[in-house]
């Protein structure tokens, strides 16, 4: 193990030093990166549609190829699921990464290819421990084992040639052997499909072992932990891995599990750190644990591109550069990738909250909003209103969402919120009040269409019954993985579903 720090610290080393570039020449990297992009894709079929060869400028690339969303490339991904080559991105694709749909369908399948692997997901995971080394350089991290939580959809066969599942899922079936050392549990526990057997496979496999660090989504852990506390009968997981001592967490929010997670893992010295990979690439790092915000990471094979979501919906809303964003403004991310994904809407919304280097926070989905009566909710004034309801109502979340009451005869506009909560507040009237009044201040839409209860009234609280939404994921089909809890919706379909599982309840 000596030995495989030392060499881990000196490869570090050098990747730190590119990384500090960021600060320095973020638009010469991201130049490099895009000419690289198109060059290799020249012979593509989508290439030569869009005449690759003769771009010779971000500009030109910008007004020969549409954005795209994901009903825009389904024909080109379906030509690759069939085995065709050269379609996107040079060669053949053999993985795609089976993820929630549109409205059209009800699974995208993003391709995943050789590059991508490579030089975006597994590079994007080995910048993640060098950055978590520098911050924390006494650290006994490889002294020990990974655990890590597999995707709920495992390896399928499309063709012969071809697989979908989970991106965790293709990556732990692509990471190199010598990983089998320092990671558990075995791919095989690691990969199975069902869910709850998966956990109790995995507890079964790791708790001899000395985990010293895991990485997945929050929600998910937090349902195998409290399960390792039930079987084993110990007060916290220190009791079960004395040294373990990080958690990778992306996918969601994480400020509202972190006191969950305090109360299990309960040590100062347990660092938690915020990683954005998503199927379609690896983005960004939280690179000092001081700050909420994450590293854009500019090397990775992802050119980057962005709409100001206060022209989302228009007929042709501004794409910007790096080098046009400003600090504080909500945009939709683009991205052209090693992938084979070109000019494609991910669906996410980020505010940059410094530039040199060029940090993010998420604040949510382009599609995961209330905007039913102008008010423009975003799941980032979501968070941070609860964040303050619980601070002063002394509760703690589990899990939440929210959408619109519609108005109808006797029945003004409203937001209903369903809340399982951990601690639920000793005034539940109270806790929606601050709720309410924090809405307000971080949203001056909200706060006029609730001026005087004349478009909406006060919001309303319905408190589910532990366990509410672990079993409606399972019934939609949805538990583990990546699969994340919808926080805010345009319309009544999960509120709906919701209610009937606590009428039942």
């Amino acid at each position: 193990m000596p030995i495989l720090t030392s060499l881990i610290n000196w490869l570090n080393y050098k990747r730190i030093h590119q990384i500090d570039l960021y600060s320095r020449y973020p638009y010469d990297i991201q130049k490099e990166v895009f000419f690289d992009l198109i060059t290799k894709a020249r012979d593509t079929e989508f290439g030569m549609l869009y005449r690759f060869e003769t771009i010779s400028s971000v500009k030109e690339f910008q007004e020969r190829v549409p954005l795209q969303t994901y009903d825009d490339i389904k024909p080109w991904v379906e030509k690759l699921r069939q085995g065709e080559k050269n379609i996107l991105w040079p060669g053949e694709t053999r993985w795609f990464a089976k993820s929630s749909g549109t409205t059209s369908d009800k699974s995208k399948f993003i391709p995943v290819t050789k590059e991508s692997l490579e030089d975006c997901h597994f590079r994007g995971g080995k910048d993640v421990l060098a950055l978590y080394m520098r911050n924390y350089p006494e650290s006994r991290l490889f002294k020990g084992k990974s655990l890590t939580l597999g995707g709920s959809h495992s390896i399928n066969n499309i063709s012969n040639n071809s697989y979908y599942g989970d991106l965790s899922a293709i990556l732990i079936e692509n990471i190199p052997f010598w990983t089998q050392f320092v990671r558990i549990p075995p791919a095989e526990i690691a990969l199975i499909e069902e869910f709850e057997e998966k956990v109790e496979k995995i507890i079964e496999s790791s708790l001899g072992e000395n985990v010293t660090s895991f990485a997945g989504v929050p929600s998910w852990y937090l349902v195998m932990l409290k399960r390792i506390l039930e079987r084993t009968g110990q007060k916290n997981i220190l009791e079960v891995w004395p040294n373990l001592e990080l958690f990778i967490h992306g996918g969601v929010n994480f400020d509202p599990y972190r006191e969950q997670f305090r109360r299990v893992i309960p040590s100062d010295e347990m660092h938690y750190m915020e990683a954005y990979n998503a199927s379609e690439g690896f983005f960004a790092i939280q690179d000092n644990p001081s700050r909420r915000d994450m590293l854009l990471m500019l090397d990775l094979g992802v050119f980057y591109e962005f709409i100001p979501m206060k022209e989302w919906g228009s007929e042709n809303p501004s794409v910007l550069t790096l080098r046009e964003v400003e600090a504080d403004e909500n945009y939709a991310m683009v991205i052209s990738t090693n992938g084979g994904l070109w000019r494609y809407i991910i669906g996410d919304t980020v505010k940059f909250t410094s530039a040199l280097p060029y940090k993010i926070k998420i604040t949510g989905r382009t599609k995961h909003f209330i905007n039913a009566f102008g008010e423009e909710l975003i799941i980032d004034n979501a968070e941070q209103a609860l964040k303050v309801a619980c601070e002063r109502g002394n509760a703690v979340i589990s899990e939440y969402t929210a959408g619109p009451i519609f108005m109808g005869e006797g029945q003004k506009g409203a937001h209903q919120w369903i809340i399982e909560f951990e601690k639920e507040p000793e005034n539940p009237e109270h806790f929606m009040s601050v709720l309410d009044n924090a809405l307000k201040t971080l949203n001056s839409d909200y706060e006029a269409k609730r001026h005087k209860n004349l478009t909406l009234e006060m919001p309303h609280l319905v408190v589910a019954p532990r366990g509410t939404f672990f079993a409606w994921m399972k019934s939609r089909g949805k538990v583990g993985g990546q699969n994340k809890i919808p926080r805010l919706s345009n319309d009544r379909q999960y509120i709906d579903e919701l209610l009937r599982l606590t009428e039942r309840k």
